[in-house]
């Protein structure tokens, strides 16, 4: 018995060093998973864009504000905030929020996410200003999701409006077509439809190139939002990658040239030269180098001190932000 148990843990030992990172499995990915989630979710019911993980300056703090996401539809724009809370919410007279887990031992508080949004909308809109766009009074909106299933609301009344809470976001559904979502009241009334595209495409070209947190795509459906550091590996590797950089580089993929990820076998990688000029490079704009599949990706996650390290093999994608 004891001997088929040490062959079991020897055969997972070396499954996980031939075939995933260990840190794919460390990691946790519960949070980007639901911020990405929603986003997809987003863009095939109401159209549009949705731009994940901003880092907008502010400047009254000098530091920069992170905005989960904002999705940009015609004529208007709506500030999201994700909330992947579970157990029972309640709202205390300060406006933060109070969740109890479902075991009722834990209790965390949280700062008011609405009040937090909106802060991030001003934020935001004063930042487009400063890059030389001007938009109609309501023309931004706020809203806090919260997508977990086991979110659950006590005495829901309190909850703002702005608050779409678990039963409401698995029954959102668009508009008709001819018609606003309904997230903004006041935008483009009587507005022109010239103005209106005009608006539209200057406020997608802004934020397309704004600053974010660079994003790994992960096997496994997993994304982590963060920032890229640098490829570890073999000398001539490492080398192969060294046009991989923010300031020439906005777009990775890796594709596998061998059936198994042993160490030996090699992994091709697909770059695609940045240009501010559009969203992405043409078929025959992409590059592309050969290396082995034990080179590493170095990324430090959002919100951790740790710098990660994750094999090529483990990633589909990486995105790099200007």
């Amino acid at each position: 018995m004891w001997l088929e148990i040490i062959c079991g843990l020897v055969i997972y030992r070396l499954f996980r060093c031939f075939f995933y990172d260990d840190d794919v499995f460390d990691i946790e990915t519960t949070d980007s998973h639901a911020l990405f989630s929603v986003a997809d979710r987003l863009e095939k019911q109401f159209g549009g864009k949705v731009y994940v993980g901003l880092r907008i300056p502010d400047a009254d703090t000098g530091s920069p504000q992170n905005i989960d996401m904002v999705l940009v539809t015609k004529g208007e724009a709506v500030v999201i905030s994700v909330q992947n809370l579970s157990g029972f919410v309640s709202i205390d007279t300060d406006g933060s929020w109070v969740c109890t887990g479902e075991s009722r031992h834990k209790t965390k508080r949280h700062p008011d996410p609405v009040a937090e949004t909106k802060r991030q909308a001003a934020i935001l809109e004063s930042y487009l200003e400063q890059r030389g766009a001007a938009f109609p009074e309501g023309y931004f909106s706020c809203k806090v999701v919260c997508p977990n299933p086991n979110f659950r609301t006590i005495h829901s009344n309190y909850f703002p409006s702005e608050v779409i809470t678990y039963d409401q976001w698995v029954q959102l559904k668009p508009e008709p077509k001819s018609m606003f979502s309904g997230w903004i009241k006041g935008a483009f009334r009587g507005g022109k439809k010239e103005m209106q595209e005009s608006i539209h495409q200057n406020l997608n070209f802004i934020l397309s190139t704004a600053p974010m947190w660079d994003r790994l795509e992960l096997k496994g459906n997993k994304y982590i939002l963060g920032e890229f550091l640098e490829f570890k590996g073999k000398q001539d590797d490492t080398h192969a990658l060294g046009n991989i950089r923010r300031s020439k580089v906005g777009r990775v993929i890796i594709q596998k040239t061998s059936m198994f990820g042993l160490a030996h076998s090699k992994l091709q990688v697909l770059y695609s030269p940045r240009d501010y000029r559009t969203e992405g490079a043409s078929g025959s704009e992409w590059k592309e180098v050969t290396v082995r599949s034990s080179t590493e990706a170095l990324f430090k996650p959002q919100n951790s001190t740790k710098v990660r390290k994750f094999k090529l093999s483990s990633i589909i994608s990486m995105s790099l932000s200007a």
